[in-house]
This record gives C-alpha cells, sequence and structure tokens, in this order.
C-alpha cells in the first residue's frame, strides 16, 4: 500500500509592506542623496586626515624632540633641526576646557530645568532666546571682554584664592601675574560663558521630549515638582545632557581667538595651576600663522592641529559610548 504524499507547507507570508511596492523615482533619488552626504561626510573627514598626515611628516622627520614629551619652546628657525612638541599644549587645552565644562555643566543643568519644568511660557521662550544669543557673540567680542572687562572685576576672588588656597596645587601662584589676568582661572570662565548656550540648548530639548505621562502619574501620586523632575526628567534626559556636554567639550577644545587674547604666552612648564598661562593648540597655532610660508615650519603646526583633530574624535568617541551605556542600562 503506497504512502499517502505529504501536505504542501504553505508558503510563507511576507511581513514586509515594502517588499511588493512600486519603488517611486522620488525615493530612489532621496535615498541616493542620503546615502551620497553620509559617505561624502566620511569622505571629507578622511581627506582632511590624511592632509594632516601628509604635511606633517615631513617636519617631524626634522624634529630634533619627541613630539609627544617635550613641553619647551618651539625653535622652528633652523628647518633643519627644528625642536618642538606637544606636551605643554596637550596640557593647557585639556586643563582650560575642563574647568570650563566643571563651570558651565550645573549651570547649564540648571537653566534647562528651570525653563522646562519651573518658568511660565511668557518667560521661558524669551529667557531660552537670550541664552541661546551668548552662541552668536563672535570669539573676539569674548576675548576682549574677558580681558578688559572680567579679568578686573575677578581679580580680587582670584587673589583671594591665591593667598588662602595657594597651598593647594590649583591655586598655587602659577607661571602668570595673578593680578594680570591673563591666566587660565579668567580663559575657563569665559570659555564656560562661551559653550554654556550648547550644553543648555541640546539638555532642554531633550528634557522637552519626557513622556508627559510619566510626568503626570508622578504628580497624581504626590510628588513635588522637585521629585517630578528627579525621578522622571533627570533619568529620561540624562543621556542627552551627557551629549551637550560633551558637544561643549568639543567647541571648547578648538577655540582659539578668545583664549588667543586672554592668556599669555609664558617661558615657563605648565604646572598645573589655575594660574598658570600659556598656549592650546588652536591658539597656538593661530599664533604662528606668519610662519606658514615655509612648509617645515608650518608642518611643525599641522603636527600640532592632527593631535587635537584626533583628540575631538577621541572625545566624540568616549561621549558616544558614554550615552550608549546609559541608554543600554535604562532600557
Amino acid at each position: 500500500m503506497s504512502e499517502a504524499a505529504p501536505f504542501p507547507e504553505p508558503s510563507p507570508i511576507s511581513t514586509d509592506p515594502s517588499k511588493h511596492a512600486k519603488v517611486r523615482a522620488g525615493d530612489r533619488i532621496f535615498r541616493g542623496l542620503a546615502e551620497g552626504s553620509g559617505i561624502l561626510i566620511v569622505a571629507i573627514i578622511a581627506a582632511i586626515g590624511i592632509f594632516l598626515m601628509w604635511r606633517a611628516i615631513p617636519a617631524l622627520a626634522r624634529n630634533e624632540e619627541n613630539f609627544f614629551l617635550y613641553g619647551g619652546n618651539w625653535i622652528t628657525t633652523d628647518t633643519s633641526a627644528m625642536h618642538f612638541g606637544i606636551l605643554d599644549l596637550l596640557q593647557v587645552t585639556v586643563f582650560v576646557s575642563v574647568f570650563a565644562l566643571i563651570l558651565a555643566m550645573p549651570v547649564a543643568l540648571g537653566i534647562a530645568i528651570y525653563l522646562t519644568n519651573y518658568a511660565h511660557k511668557r518667560v521661558a521662550g524669551p529667557l531660552a532666546s537670550m541664552v541661546d544669543l551668548l552662541a552668536a557673540v563672535p570669539s573676539i567680542i569674548y576675548g576682549v571682554w574677558g580681558l578688559y572687562v572680567l579679568a578686573p572685576a575677578i581679580k580680587p576672588a582670584a587673589l583671594w584664592l591665591n593667598e588662602n588656597l595657594g597651598w593647594l596645587f590649583l591655586f598655587s601662584t602659577g607661571n602668570a601675574s595673578v593680578a594680570g589676568g591673563g591666566t587660565i582661572f579668567t580663559a575657563g570662565i569665559v570659555l564656560a560663558v562661551m559653550i554654556l548656550p550648547i550644553i543648555t540648548a541640546v539638555t532642554r530639548e531633550v528634557f522637552i521630549q519626557t513622556p508627559r505621562g510619566q510626568i503626570e502619574a508622578a504628580l497624581a501620586l504626590g510628588a513635588t515638582r522637585w521629585e517630578v523632575v528627579r525621578t522622571t526628567v533627570l533619568p529620561f534626559g540624562m543621556s542627552g545632557y551627557i551629549s551637550g556636554a560633551m558637544l561643549g567639550l568639543g567647541r571648547a577644545l578648538g577655540e582659539t581667538i578668545a583664549l588667543l587674547i586672554i592668556l599669555r604666552g609664558t617661558q615657563t612648564a605648565f604646572g598645573w595651576s589655575l594660574f598658570d598661562a600659556g598656549f592650546t593648540f588652536a591658539s597656538k597655532i593661530a599664533s604662528a600663522a606668519s610662519e606658514f610660508n615655509d612648509q617645515y615650519k608650518a608642518g611643525a603646526y599641522i603636527a600640532a592641529g592632527l593631535v587635537l583633530f584626533i583628540l575631538t574624535f577621541v572625545v566624540n568617541s568616549l561621549a558616544r559610548a558614554a550615552v550608549a551605556g546609559k541608554d543600554r542600562s535604562a532600557s
């Protein structure tokens, strides 16, 4: 007796609604433009990195010092045996940027919380616009204001910190005049004002997206306004707050004109005091623009620019990793 043939299994039904849909020409064009834009950005960044390396290698080959460990004066007059390094530049850049970030982050968080949870709509709009307008002020104006207006105003505070807390390395006497104001203390405060609108804007936009149902549920359970902020708004928007802070840090690392005006050049090594002076990567490169007519002299400063280029990538990568880690822990 022959066995019955097996019943054929039905073919699977596609759940993708776009599988059999007709692709329109406009969709293809938009997709091509989007993909092309992404590829173009990557290509431009890669081209910048290749250009910096190409121009820096000849100068690095003629450098008589350890490029990463030398922190003395740059001597590039004799292009056959140059002396330059980034140790002090890296320290000053990181120190003034982190100091500015420490000052700006709490203020930005407070402003964002007030605008999204406490301020009346008639007040929140104009106040948010005023904070955003800080980003429109040219950096040269910040530099002049910091040196000639802010520095004299904070001079008593700087002298008090130096006299009473000078035993701590942060407030010890540095390589610049405390009374003169051309120090990291002044530059960091100015830089904090400059990055404040970036951090505030990103944080405010994320806080606004907090699900309204969670806020109303917390209020219905009898939570105070601050408890609502602490239990719903802050956990929801913390990743955005960190992202805004890292954007501000990236802005601070690359600031040029304001720091060139405020920070005083010095022949003394950097000592990790707020009353030190010196050059950041960007201000050092800007101060030596007259030497760019020689490929080897320019290459020394381009090598410093390459390190700053890599540093910004590292900061952005760490920020993305921190945000991704918080998102995974929240989910």
